[in-house]
């Protein structure tokens, strides 16, 4: 469950907002995916916060939410909220690598969150909220190692970020999926993400997708 300092409803909050959108479809996102998408799996904390800035990025075809790197088979969100199942809250990227590199988007990863926080990021903690690249390929491996290291110049403390083979992907509950979009005023998507939101959208102008 997701706490934010000076927020004491926060909690009351989370779980009403997700009663009462559990049957909400999604209609914003993309199921158009390009014969030459690859993906890339990545965590860092919350994965409302994640699938909400790589939605905005020029050449990602579809963004989904959900669990992996665990133990136990179609695991729940209150499964995994435990910390006892091992899986971390992540999100599988469809993108076009002829608009935007697997490169690119690693970049924008450590941009967007802490990759020196162990099991956590800000107020949310466990395990299931660390710092992952889960690669696809040997090549996506090197990729990652070769940011990583650049991404160490800009930070103080060591990168924990967890680099580790894909696993399998359990998609998360439809009432996750575009969470931040379907209710931006919520209080956890006001506090937590948009922040995330302007800081990418500050730091990488070119890479926003160009809306009709």
């Amino acid at each position: 469950m997701k706490y934010i300092i000076g927020m004491f409803l926060l909690s009351v909050l989370f779980v009403s907002c997700h009663a009462q959108n559990k049957n909400k479809i999604n209609k914003t996102m993309n199921t158009t995916i390009s014969p030459n998408a690859q993906t890339a799996t990545l965590a860092g904390g919350c994965f409302w916060c994640i699938e909400a800035v790589y939605l905005e990025v020029e050449g990602v075809e579809s963004v989904v939410s959900g669990y992996t790197g665990g133990q136990k088979a179609n695991p729940t969100y209150e499964q995994v909220c435990t910390g006892t199942t091992g899986h971390a809250e992540a999100v599988e990227i469809k993108f076009n690598p002829d608009k935007i590199s697997y490169k690119e988007l690693l970049e924008i990863f450590f941009v967007i969150h802490d990759p020196t926080t162990l099991n956590r990021q800000g107020n949310d903690i466990g395990t299931q909220y660390r710092s992952a690249i889960y690669y696809h390929t040997p090549e996506q491996k090197a990729i990652a190692e070769q940011v990583m290291k650049e991404a160490q110049k800009h930070w103080d403390n060591p990168i924990v970020t967890e680099l580790t083979p894909a696993q399998i992907f359990y998609k998360a509950e439809d009432y996750h999926q575009n969470y931040y979009n379907l209710h931006p005023n919520q209080g956890y998507c006001a506090v937590v993400i948009n922040p995330k939101l302007a800081k990418f959208r500050k730091t990488y102008k070119d890479k926003l997708k160009k809306h009709e």
